[in-house]
């Protein structure tokens, strides 16, 4: 299942987020970083999903 919330994370990071943490301040802070961003993002969707 972490592979698959990867793969989301790589093509859509606050969904990949959402996924694993729900619609809470991470996803919040995902979105932020994604907008100013795609790369921040996309790090911040990996590490959430790999610290969990």
């Amino acid at each position: 299942m972490d592979l698959i919330r990867i793969i989301f994370s790589i093509l859509l990071p606050p969904l990949g987020v959402a996924l694993q943490v729900g619609l809470g301040a991470q996803f919040w802070l995902n979105v932020l970083l994604t907008l100013l961003g795609y790369i921040p993002g996309v790090i911040h969707a990996v590490y959430i999903i790999g610290k969990r």
